[in-house]
């Protein structure tokens, strides 16, 4: 190269595409982990059980006969109450998965412990 010793173009070359390698399967392994993570919830009652996607998406309502005694506005109330906690669930589940792949210190981790406090 320019006569400097250190390290080759074939061997940067080498270790840059190293470094994509171990990029992508620790993406993919995070996606795999990820990929059935969702967050359940039910009232303290049991008359409302909410499941999330992480995001905050409802999957699921499921409402037990102890919901016929509430009036609409206090099943409102209760599935919204509900869906939060379920969502608070989906994020812990979330912290979990990715925690090994990402380092339990890392800057990422650290970006995702801080959103997770934002939104609850």
């Amino acid at each position: 190269m320019d006569g400097r010793p250190g390290i080759d173009g074939r061997q940067w070359l080498d270790s840059y595409q190293d470094r994509l390698s171990e990029l992508k399967a620790r993406a993919d392994r995070a996606q795999a982990a990820l990929a059935g993570v969702d967050g359940t919830a039910a009232s303290p009652d049991g008359a409302v059980s909410v499941t999330v996607v992480p995001g905050g998406a409802v999957r699921r309502v499921v409402f037990s006969e102890r919901s016929e005694a509430l009036s609409r506005v206090q099943l409102a109330a209760l599935v919204v109450e509900t869906a939060a906690r379920a969502q608070a669930e989906a994020d812990r589940r979330v912290t979990e998965a990715v925690a090994p792949l990402l380092g339990d210190d890392s800057e990422a981790m650290r970006v995702i412990r801080s959103y997770r406090g934002a939104g609850s």
